[in-house]
């Protein structure tokens, strides 16, 4: 007789680390006058948030767990959804809040509080030792409107138009060989040399190394005509080309 107890096949988990770009909301006192100036970005950017992970960062403003709350739900009924929160003061939060997130880096993302304004910044500058090589991204087609591009890396260039609703992010600078009639950011990782360049400026906004102007914001005279812009202390300048 055989006694001896059948094998008993063990099938392992499999955990993988995986590393995703975030935005994150870094919201200011006085907290009304913070979303105000997020209703503004909505406006002039709409649809930017929808889709994409986004991490509250609530180490300035730093909330009791109650004011964490109804902030989700503030911006919840602004279509924002918070994947994680960052706050450093704050060991736990209950079940019905996202989760906390421990030291983080990612691109960070300020409501505006005027029409010039910082939307992006680096954590830290990288090491030169640990840098990637930038790396350019060369796109042969027109970026049609509600498509995005994001390029962390380097450089992108377009060798066409950029519709409206659409946007490219890039690393570093940003060459449209066309029409501008979307959002461009350069510089997004912390690069304030970024620059953007294109054949006609019709953009709905421009942002480098997170400062911005939006279409309202800018000259009539930089309209419709070949432009570069760039950022020079705090403060986004348009120049033409021609």
């Amino acid at each position: 007789m055989n006694t001896a107890a059948p094998s008993i096949q063990k099938k392992s988990i499999r955990f993988r680390a995986r590393s995703f770009v975030a935005f994150a909301l870094t919201p200011e006192a006085p907290l009304g006058e913070w979303l105000r100036g997020l209703d503004r970005w909505i406006e002039n950017s709409p649809g930017f948030f929808t889709g994409r992970p986004v991490v509250l960062d609530l180490n300035v403003l730093k909330p009791s767990v109650r004011e964490i709350g109804t902030l989700v739900s503030l911006l919840a009924d602004r279509a924002i959804r918070v994947y994680a929160i960052e706050a450093d003061a704050i060991e736990a939060l209950g079940a019905d809040l996202p989760p906390l997130l421990k030291g983080a880096k990612s691109t960070l993302l300020d409501g505006p509080a005027a029409s010039t304004g910082r939307v992006a910044e680096k954590d830290a500058p990288a090491k030169k030792d640990d840098a990637a090589e930038p790396k350019s991204l060369i796109i042969k087609s027109p970026v049609r409107s509600g498509q995005s591009v994001f390029h962390p890396q380097g450089d992108v260039t377009v060798l066409g138009s950029v519709g409206s609703g659409s946007e490219i992010i890039a690393g570093g600078s940003i060459h449209i060989y066309g029409t501008l009639r979307g959002r461009a950011f350069a510089g997004a990782a912390g690069n304030a040399e970024a620059r953007i360049f294109c054949q006609k400026n019709e953009a709905e906004l421009l942002a480098v190394d997170g400062w911005y102007r939006t279409a309202d914001d800018m000259e009539p005279s930089s309209r419709g005509r070949p432009i570069q812009a760039f950022l020079d202390n705090g403060t986004i300048w348009i120049a033409a080309l021609d």
